[in-house]
């Protein structure tokens, strides 16, 4: 083993995430302009006037920062972005980076404008941070050649390009490195029309027949994520191929949404349990995270990051500073009787 040899900087390749089997079927689906990313208007709308303005200028766009709920289309819109400005896409994690010389053998064989795509970045390490923050800034790297007295920093220059950082959490960001983003950009749910828009343009990638009134009871129940329209669209085509013939009909759906225990507001049969473990055990509420993720067989960042946002979103559930209480909807959804009452109000 040659464990004295230390890797030049540029003879670190690109650090990039293996794509899992549910990416690569996804590809199809994946809008390839700003015209065909459905929903999110006003976000769109500055994003295109800040990439227009970087085309005319000749110059690469200033850092972009993307956050909001998982399956959203961070991903997705980082890609656009790129393909937009006519540039290279790079993409990696942040648990990917483990050391700082991954990240300078990135930066350091990019080309000019190259859109850099960091997935995760609420996870960097702080020792990569802090280099990131001098790359964002100057487009140089510092870097320590030697050891001990003898050890001196040299900076490096990089060619000019766009960071893109996406995160679920915005908050574990430092402040630091959210203010080196000049682009800051906040996915929220998409609205039921928009949802409607995209299953029906997803249909005619896979040539599947939808009807409208299964369109709508499909949109009704993703949750207001394009990821989960996409997944429940194929698997409704499964059902009509094998069940029907072929066309996906809201009768198709509705059976499909049955046997997948998906109801009418999107929530699958660990959301609902969620809710009945607080109203059955803890009265309604308040119950803390940690409490309640112990509870429901969850971790608390599974809990805050996959099933809260959503049942927050749809007034089911409300975070207070003494912990998670139900809503009267929720009472109202599960069929179930608030304390005091005969009837679910």
């Amino acid at each position: 083993m040659n464990r004295g040899k230390e890797k030049l900087p540029g003879e670190w390749g690109i650090t990039s995430p293996e794509p899992r089997e549910e990416d690569e079927r996804d590809l199809s689906l994946r809008p390839q302009s700003l015209r065909e990313f459905l929903g999110q208007r006003e976000m769109k709308e500055n994003l295109s006037v800040f990439i227009s303005a970087a085309r005319e200028r000749n110059e690469s766009l200033d850092h972009l920062f993307l956050t909001g709920p998982p399956g959203l289309g961070k991903t997705t819109l980082a890609q656009v972005v790129a393909r937009e400005l006519g540039v290279d896409f790079k993409v990696t994690s942040a648990p990917a980076l483990d050391k700082p010389k991954d990240l300078a053998g990135i930066l350091t064989t990019v080309a000019e404008k190259t859109v850099f795509f960091i997935d995760e970045i609420h996870r960097l390490k702080p020792a990569i941070e802090e280099m990131l923050y001098i790359a964002m800034e100057d487009y140089e790297l510092d870097w320590i050649i030697g050891q001990g007295p003898s050890a001196r920093t040299i900076r490096i220059p990089i060619q000019p390009f766009t960071l893109v950082g996406a995160t679920t959490k915005a908050g574990n960001v430092s402040s630091p490195l959210i203010s080196r983003f000049g682009i800051s950009c906040r996915f929220g749910f998409y609205k039921k029309e928009d949802m409607e828009a995209i299953v029906r343009r997803s249909a005619g990638i896979l040539q599947t027949s939808l009807e409208d009134d299964a369109a709508a009871l499909l949109a009704a129940s993703s949750r207001g994520t394009p990821r989960v329209a996409n997944r429940l669209l194929r698997r409704m085509r499964d059902f009509a191929q094998v069940l029907g013939n072929g066309k996906i009909s809201a009768a198709i759906v509705s059976q499909g949404l049955e046997r997948l225990e998906i109801d009418g507001l999107g929530l699958e049969r660990h959301d609902r349990e969620i809710l009945r473990i607080i109203i059955e055990r803890y009265n309604g509420g308040p119950v803390g995270a940690e409490t309640l993720a112990i509870s429901v067989g969850e971790t608390v960042d599974t809990l805050e990051d996959y099933y809260e946002p959503y049942l927050i979103q749809a007034g089911l559930l409300q975070r207070t500073p003494r912990g998670r209480i139900v809503t009267g909807l929720a009472y109202t959804h599960l069929r179930l009787n608030r304390p005091g009452n005969e009837l679910p109000l």
